[in-house]
């Protein structure tokens, strides 16, 4: 049983492609990065790759890192916290990062 999700909020869960040399690794294996909204859950993501990209979706894989203590002159702060999602597409299935412009 699918569950139906409204557009307009799946569009505001995935922020951004994550491009790192870890993530451009995980192309190969067919697997793409995103930044996430921190409360957003798997079936969402899913649903909002696959809807964003029109491409299937066979697995999500969410990591919540810690988030980091950084100085701003004598105050402490914490950079803001986010959630990273990696996404494996179905074979045959890709997603253009960087379109010809």
């Amino acid at each position: 049983m699918t569950k139906s999700f409204d557009p307009g909020t799946l569009a505001d869960i995935v922020r951004r492609p994550i491009v790192t040399e870890k993530a451009t690794l995980l192309l190969e294996d067919n697997q793409y990065t995103f930044e996430v909204a921190p409360k957003a859950t798997k079936p969402e993501i899913k649903a909002a790759i696959e809807m964003l990209f029109d491409v299937k979706v066979t697995g999500v894989s969410t990591i919540n890192p810690p988030r980091k203590q950084r100085r701003f002159g004598r105050f402490t702060g914490y950079k803001p916290t986010y959630k990273r999602a990696v996404v494996t597409l179905a074979s045959g299935d890709t997603i253009t990062l960087f379109p010809d412009v």
